[in-house]
């Protein structure tokens, strides 16, 4: 299949498979009377993975380290899931980080309802988030 008929075959666009053929993850077969890249069914079963492991939050590399470790023969299932694991701590975090930042903006909506509107001073820009209580900034 060449490019565009590779790509629909996976629901997935042109971009998607020259971006991985450019990353070297899909490897078309270069037919030699037209110079085409054809995809075959290696490479169908390789873009499938792909897409499958980027829906879970696989990097690129990550993916490649799994590929290179398939191509050799190798189980990546360890690696696997231990990326995963790794993963749901951060997901974790993240959402906990959330559900108190959620609680804070609640908490200011609630505050700021019953605080009249000022004009900017020199001082001030917007007593609303200057009256809050600085608790440091986040490392984001």
């Amino acid at each position: 299949m060449k490019v565009t008929q590779f790509a629909k075959a996976l629901n997935t666009t042109a971009d998607t498979v020259r971006f991985y053929t450019k990353n070297g993850l899909i490897t078309p077969i270069k037919n030699p009377e037209n110079g085409y890249k054809i995809y075959g069914k290696s490479a169908q079963h390789r873009l499938k993975f792909i897409l499958s492991a980027r829906q879970l939050g696989f990097s690129v590399n990550e993916i490649k380290e799994i590929l290179t470790e398939s191509d050799k023969g190798h189980t990546a299932c360890p690696m696997v899931r231990k990326i995963v694991e790794h993963r749901l701590a951060e997901t974790e975090k993240q959402f906990q980080a959330t559900l108190l930042l959620r609680e804070k903006l609640r908490a200011a909506i609630e505050d700021w309802q019953t605080k009249p509107d000022k004009t900017p001073t020199g001082n001030m820009i917007c007593h609303l988030i200057e009256d809050q209580e600085f608790q440091g900034e986040s490392n984001e």
